[in-house]
């Protein structure tokens, strides 16, 4: 074992042993296309496990919270939003046991994550094996980009994702759980972005308890699709912000 691998393995140890009882656990599920899943280049920093934050792996075990998180294209999977939503929330509770619940897959469209559709299916089950450890808190939902190409998904955005939302929020058996919605990144193109943007600024106004988080100054990683590395570190923090507006209970 090298020295660097040692470290690594102290860490992990560490991050464990300071999680907390995992029935206390404070749950996130992490659902949408590939910016919620994650495309930015991973860096050391990423790589640090943080105390106290563990992910759901695609194994259904917990393990520390290190980047990628997600494994819906493992090839192409990188720093998302998890780990800096996750470092916010610890500011304001430096006692918090958080769980983040990784269901995103990228490239899909809205009409993909309808109810009992495949991706629904598998974040229900993957978020009800999540609660046996703690309790679910809030969804996190960035997606859009799919539906920015045709007027009618665009225009239609808003009811669609409020009925999948209250379906999921029954399925879960968390009717006031708590979701917060991502905006497009300025640097998209597609043809009906202003729409879906406005659709998501305005999903507070039909689903109860939500939140939209903007991305104003964010940029991409050059591919004019997916946010940069710097971006997401900074939209999981606006995230965790919008959260908190939205929970009085969380501990402070």
């Amino acid at each position: 074992m090298t020295h660097r691998s040692w470290l690594l393995t102290i860490a992990v140890a560490a991050a464990c042993a300071q999680g907390g009882s995992q029935k206390d656990r404070q749950l996130f599920l992490l659902i949408g296309q590939s910016n919620m899943a994650g495309r930015g280049v991973i860096e050391a920093q990423d790589r640090e496990p943080i105390p106290r934050v563990f992910t759901l792996t695609k194994d259904l075990q917990w393990a520390p919270a290190i980047d990628p998180l997600h494994f819906d294209k493992p090839d192409i999977a990188g720093v998302g939003i998890g780990r800096s939503f996750a470092k916010t929330l610890l500011q304001a509770d430096p006692n918090a046991s958080i769980g983040l619940i990784p269901a995103a897959f990228g490239g899909t469209s809205l009409e993909e994550w309808k109810p009992d559709g495949k991706l629904y299916t598998d974040a229900v089950r993957r978020a009800r094996e999540a609660m046996k450890s703690g309790r679910l808190r809030g969804i996190l939902w960035h997606q859009g980009e799919n539906d920015s190409d045709h007027e009618d998904d665009a225009r239609s955005y808003r009811t669609r994702f409020a009925a999948m939302i209250g379906r999921l929020r029954a399925d879960l058996g968390a009717p006031d759980l708590p979701v917060v919605v991502g905006e497009l990144g300025e640097f998209h193109s597609g043809a009906f972005d202003a729409v879906v943007n406005e659709q998501l600024a305005t999903v507070p106004l039909k689903v109860p308890r939500s939140a939209f988080v903007s991305s104003n100054a964010l940029t991409d990683k050059g591919d004019k699709a997916h946010f940069d590395t710097r971006s997401l570190r900074e939209f999981g923090r606006r995230y965790a912000l919008a959260f908190l507006s939205l929970d009085a209970g969380w501990q402070r």
